[in-house]
């Protein structure tokens, strides 16, 4: 058997092992929360100082304090149910999404860059996310939602993995 069809057999579409951080919830919570309020505000500004609203506006208000809730409800815990990594000696394997699922992997040797990422919220709730950039035209492999030490701790894992395989990473 050859060295390919071995590192083929090994990489394959399989459900990532590890869970992103449980307060990941709180900050999609946190970040969806701030749209439903922007939304909220706005279509409620537009009902109360208009003389005479258009009923779609009333309605869309009614829908939005109703969709707006159950919406923070539901998609954090959904997200954080689907959302798992895995880095192994051969491939990085994630999963993601919540509506639109996706699963992605990245053979080790295809890895070129490795960048921890954190916006103000992933700073407030102590999360970072790990962006691998790979040589596939369908984009790097996002995690997001992991602890910031653990995040640290993975791109440090993940260097030094992709130094001791051999490959161009083309």
């Amino acid at each position: 058997m050859s060295e390919h069809t071995t590192n083929t057999a090994a990489v394959r579409l399989r459900p990532p092992a590890h869970r992103v951080s449980r307060r990941a919830i709180g900050y999609w919570t946190a970040m969806a929360s701030i749209s439903w309020i922007v939304v909220i505000g706005i279509l409620a500004a537009i009902v109360v100082t208009s003389d005479d609203p258009p009923a779609f506006l009333t309605v869309a208000l009614v829908a939005a304090c109703v969709v707006g809730p159950l919406h923070l409800i539901v998609m954090p815990q959904w997200r954080y149910r689907v959302h798992r990594w895995e880095v192994t000696g051969e491939a990085v394997y994630t999963q993601s999404g919540w509506l639109k699922q996706e699963w992605r992997i990245a053979p080790i040797s295809r890895i070129q860059t490795v960048d921890i990422e954190r916006d103000p919220g992933e700073q407030l709730f102590r999360l970072a996310k790990i962006t691998v950039t790979t040589a596939s035209a369908a984009g790097p492999l996002r995690i997001s939602g992991l602890a910031h030490d653990r995040a640290l701790e993975l791109a440090d894992e993940l260097t030094k993995t992709t130094q001791a395989v051999r490959g161009d990473a083309t």
